[in-house]
């Protein structure tokens, strides 16, 4: 059992990693535009990964009207914006620059800082955007996930005691086998998005895609099951190859 019913999940499947992404791409546009019919901005939370740069460019081919639409990040490493391995950067050099983004319009991490000042920092932005009363949580219009071959999603990584935290925003996690530090939404967050997309794609995460859509709910060993099995409006974009090991 999970944390609670989800209200819809989807999942659909692609030839390869690109059209997953097309596909993905497709659907955030949507739910983007629904989203700004309805009132003056809206929220959209990215992640990086192997996937997001096809998405990045799916969304930007599309053409669409950015100019009420505000960026945020499920997680970032512990680096400069100009790090190759920078979140923010990624999505600068794929989305923002070619989409014309407004710098106001992006509420990054700042990797740059210590990490868990950083962490606050975030937690101080959001509040702010949102105008979070305490213990209110953010209602993001629209998050995008991936998904490692561990079962990771954001920076919520297998075993990490912030897989049960419901209340907090935002936080600074070392990952053990690297000691790599990281910034990361926190469960409640990704819970209280509105919609979610997850995109993921490649052989390597065909074991655990099995194990998620058909183990036993295991959110401290395949995090990415917190939102698989509780987010409120949940939609998987796949390949073939992620997906062949699951019925």
């Amino acid at each position: 059992m999970g944390d609670g019913i989800p209200l819809s999940v989807h999942r659909y499947s692609y030839p390869d990693a690109k059209a997953a992404a097309e596909g993905c791409a497709h659907h955030a546009l949507g739910v983007l535009e629904n989203a700004l019919a309805a009132k003056e901005r809206v929220t959209f939370a990215v992640s990086g990964g192997s996937t997001s740069k096809l998405f990045f460019e799916a969304l930007v081919a599309a053409r669409f009207n950015w100019d009420r639409v505000h960026l945020l990040w499920a997680d970032e490493r512990a680096v400069s914006p100009a790090h190759p391995r920078s979140n923010y950067g990624l999505a600068e050099e794929h989305l923002i620059l070619p989409a014309r983004i407004l710098r106001s319009r992006t509420h990054r991490i700042f990797g740059e800082f210590e990490p868990r000042r950083a962490a606050v920092n975030y937690t101080e932005e959001i509040r702010e955007l949102f105008d979070l009363e305490p213990g209110e949580m953010p209602h993001i219009d629209l998050l995008h996930l991936g998904m490692g071959p561990d079962g990771h999603t954001a920076s919520l990584f297998p075993g990490d005691p912030l897989i049960a935290d419901r209340e907090g925003i935002a936080a600074a996690v070392c990952l053990e086998k690297d000691r790599e530090w990281r910034v990361t939404l926190l469960p409640g967050v990704l819970l209280a998005a509105k919609h979610t997309v997850i995109l993921a794609a490649g052989a390597e995460k065909a074991p655990v895609l099995h194990a998620v859509f058909e183990e036993d709910y295991q959110p401290e060993k395949y995090p990415v099951q917190i939102i698989a099995h509780n987010g409120r409006s949940v939609t998987w974009f796949l390949d073939e190859a992620a997906l062949s090991q699951t019925g």
